[in-house]
């Protein structure tokens, strides 16, 4: 997968069935559509990404992905999907 700024991820398989990858996977097919020969292009930047990684490898609680998630419906709602990112991964101890 790419994040929207172009930097490409590796997602484990089980990753995908969780509630964030799906909420991501309908954002990107609403704004990018889905082509089978073309690359998945997630609308958010890298260090959303990065972010999410970390929850799903440290396995966060429900209550963490769903203040994600409507963080993520929010800013995409009000602001085209500038999905906030500052210190996000600095803020539960990821690097």
């Amino acid at each position: 997968m790419y994040t929207a700024n172009g930097r490409r991820f590796e997602v484990a398989l089980v990753y995908l069935s969780t509630t964030i990858f799906s909420e991501l996977l309908r954002m990107s097919q609403e704004a990018f559509g889905f082509a089978s020969d073309d690359k998945i292009t997630l609308r958010c930047d890298a260090g959303v990404m990065e972010y999410v990684m970390c929850l799903l490898r440290r396995n966060a609680s429900v209550e963490v992905e769903n203040a994600l998630l409507i963080s993520m419906v929010t800013s995409c709602h009000y602001t085209g999907c500038a999905i906030p990112t500052v210190g996000a991964s600095k803020q539960i101890g990821c690097l």
